[in-house]
């Protein structure tokens, strides 16, 4: 009996065995086979489960007005990637009219009837946009581009019979003007040519015989022309300034066609609102009293009402202006952070426009200037978690190596932490951008969660603080940025309640640059350092980036061709000082990522595994510059998580 007992538990484990092996196994996330994935750890789905609600966060974004009805086009993503939905009210259902693989935007409807709208979309993030017309009485889709080059997402006439758009498809270079009839995709006509990347139209005359351009040769340089509609024939109204660079943000004719509403830094520290005559083509401010950058516009149908938003210490403040008194209309007031996408319906009654908070996703509103009362068209959803206990922003200033003064934006994690709280410093990328206080999204996991604090710095070079600010890191100045974070992590060393021996480093684009430069730099005071999509060396990049934009890129970071600043662009880039990063480090990037080829991180991966340390690389091969996918997403989060946890946290 003892025998046929010990035989039946013996039995019994061998059969067991496997199964209690496989119990205690715990089960990893498997990648997707469009990923690249090297010296990233298993990942374990304890780690996908404990993060799902943050990674369940949607927005929405404005797109298009009706004409003649009071509903709207919207951005937003239900599956993998955001498509144009319809809404017919104030928070009326989400009506999905796109399902594609990819991305699609530039949404906007026929101007006079809305019985179709044009959208566009690219292929994998390669930003080789194509323009679509999209017939909403049978679904039909029909391509109005070539399908190759690459071209934006146009400006319709007033009479709603021609889109204007530029194109690079005559040498993928220059941006090219053209005219099309979407409902006769044959039409296609090259209007007038030009050269460079920098160009696009930004308004229409009101008889439909003029339309203005924009010519943008830098962050401070650009300028406003006139194309003749018919002949093409092209006229400058903003001539070049020997006294100084002067920068226009785009413009709208007046409902009597005599003069534009621009946006201008000239005579000026900050960009103003203006009136522009066009037979004297002198310019009136309007907003002289607002010492700050004044950034989106628009002119109700009626030419009444000037809506505008101003950038005030990185928050965006709405004004309204009555164009015939010049005085502001009193507005409710609004959560602080970001207003955007702002949009008259043609009734000349409503304002549509985004709002975003540390404590709401974007999403669509809309202001009726009759009683001042605001409707909420969007309620994305936020993963089941309650945002208002989200952090709030909390403006931070430090003194950098030459005594200016920088400042960013502080999430501190909640009190739940105590001790010392270790720091991730995110920097933005442009490099021209500016980190602004918003929606964190999945960056509130590492507060909440992990109690991390997250510290987005706006260093030298970051508008909406004037343009002598805006200049002070081009050319030979490019390393003057880098010092900034240094001085922040001098700062951070000095705060009662941040650990200056725990400290991530991370940035995208020009961010993605920082982030390596301040290991090569600082990598003492660092614990690791990640780089998304991030330029390694200035003269590849320069050389390897779509040529529609390499001009461009020349007059901010310098022209390679130059032998002098050919040499100087060698020493600084992060690539010849690899030996110098001493860190972990964690590199993500897209396949066809048309402005920092993937070079970039191949070879600066390639570089720094020879200081035996360790590094993390992540590429999409369906992805450009940066992930737009929600699988990518994911994954990528996924992944950080684990490095800020393995490297950061211990």
């Amino acid at each position: 009996m003892r025998f046929y007992t010990r035989f039946f538990i013996t039995l019994l484990a061998v059969i067991l065995l496997p199964t209690l092996m496989v119990v205690a196994q715990v089960p990893n996330l498997t990648p997707p086979d469009n990923l690249v994935v090297e010296g990233i750890p298993p990942i374990p789905t304890s780690i996908t489960e404990s993060v799902a609600r943050y990674t369940n966060f949607r927005s929405a974004s404005l797109a298009s007005w009706h004409p003649q009805r009071r509903e709207m086009l919207i951005s937003t993503r239900f599956a993998d990637t955001p498509q144009v939905h319809l809404v017919k009210s104030p928070l009326g259902t989400r009506q999905q009219l796109t399902f594609f693989p990819e991305r699609v935007g530039g949404a906007s409807f026929q101007p006079t009837k809305g019985n179709y709208f044009i959208f566009s979309k690219d292929i994998g993030g390669n930003e080789f946009n194509q323009n679509y017309r999209f017939d909403l009485a049978t679904g039909d889709i029909t391509l109005l581009t070539d399908g190759k080059s690459r071209n934006s997402s146009g400006l319709w006439s007033n009479q709603g019979d021609r889109l204007i758009y530029t194109s690079t498809r005559r040498n993928g270079k220059d941006n090219d003007f053209y005219l099309i009839n979407p409902e006769n995709p044959q039409s296609n006509q090259l209007l007038s040519q030009v050269e460079g990347g920098g160009w696009g139209a930004t308004d229409w005359s009101p008889d439909d015989s003029k339309i203005l351009v924009l010519q943008y040769l830098s962050v401070n340089e650009s300028y406003l022309w006139l194309i003749d509609s018919k002949t093409g024939e092209k006229k400058i109204l903003t001539p070049q300034n020997n006294k100084e660079k002067v920068s226009y943000g785009g413009g709208v004719f007046t409902p009597d066609g005599k003069g534009l509403y621009v946006v201008t830094d000239r005579d000026s520290e900050f960009s103003r609102l203006a009136y522009l005559d066009l037979q004297t083509l002198k310019h009136t401010y309007l907003t002289s009293n607002i010492p700050w950058d004044i950034e989106d516009f628009d002119i109700s149908e009626n030419g009444k009402y000037l809506a505008f938003t101003a950038n005030e210490d990185g928050a965006s403040i709405l004004h309204i202006l009555d164009t015939r008194t010049g005085k502001e209309k009193p507005l409710p007031k609004l959560p602080i952070g970001q207003v955007y996408g702002i949009n008259w319906h043609r009734n000349n009654q409503d304002l549509g426009f985004v709002l975003i908070s540390a404590n709401s996703t974007a999403d669509v509103y809309s202001l009726n200037i009759q009683n001042n009362q605001i409707e909420r068209w969007t309620a994305s959803e936020t993963g089941g978690l309650n945002t208002d206990k989200f952090s709030p922003p909390e403006l931070i200033r430090w003194q950098s190596f030459d005594g200016k003064t920088i400042s960013g934006f502080l999430y501190r994690p909640p009190t739940k932490f105590t001790g010392k709280r270790p720091v991730m410093i995110d920097i933005h990328g442009g490099p021209e951008g500016q980190s602004r206080p918003g929606f964190l999204g999945r960056y509130n996991y590492y507060l909440n969660e992990l109690g991390v604090a997250v510290i987005f710095p706006n260093v030298r070079g970051s508008s909406g603080y004037g343009k002598t600010f805006l200049k002070l890191d081009n050319g030979y100045k490019r390393e003057d940025s880098v010092k900034d974070i240094g001085a922040l992590l001098d700062w951070i060393g000095q705060q009662p309640n941040l650990d200056k021996e725990r400290i991530l480093v991370t940035g995208g684009s020009y961010g993605g640059y920082m982030s390596l430069a301040v290991a090569t730099k600082y990598g003492d005071k660092i614990r690791a350092a990640i780089d998304i999509v991030g330029i390694s060396n200035f003269v590849t990049f320069l050389e390897k980036t779509e040529s529609y934009r390499r001009d461009l890129r020349r007059v901010e970071y310098g022209d390679e061709r130059d032998p002098k600043m050919r040499e100087f662009l060698l020493k600084i880039s992060p690539l010849n000082n690899a030996q110098k990063i001493q860190k972990p480090l964690f590199v993500i990037h897209g396949k066809n990522d048309p402005r920092v080829p993937l070079q970039e991180a191949e070879q600066i991966v390639k570089t720094v595994r020879k200081n035996n340390i360790p590094v993390w690389y992540l590429m999409a091969k369906d992805e450009g510059h940066g992930f737009s996918k929600k699988k990518n997403i994911d994954f990528q989060f996924y992944s950080t998580v684990m490095f800020v946890k393995e490297y950061l946290l211990k």
